[in-house]
């Protein structure tokens, strides 16, 4: 992507991303590394920017919920005397 962008040094970066004039090169950098990232994650490929963003959220869950549960009381002991 960083070399696809380096080919415009005089292009913003808003015309570079603007969907309508994005270069050909630049957007093919986006895809392989969007497929080369999705493949970090699991190796079907998403169907959709939906099915990719609710995947991982449920990673962001199953990473998080043991950070949110309550810890367990700690329960007394009879003393022994």
């Amino acid at each position: 992507m960083l070399d696809a962008r380096a080919k415009y040094p005089d292009v913003s970066l808003a015309d570079l991303y603007d969907p309508d004039i994005m270069p050909t090169d630049l957007r093919r950098a986006h895809q392989a590394n969007d497929k080369a990232v999705d493949r970090l994650y699991r190796r079907a490929v998403f169907k959709s920017e939906r099915e990719r963003v609710e995947h991982l959220f449920q990673l962001h869950e199953k990473m998080t919920d043991p950070l949110l549960a309550k810890p367990a009381k700690k329960r007394r002991g009879k003393r022994v005397s």
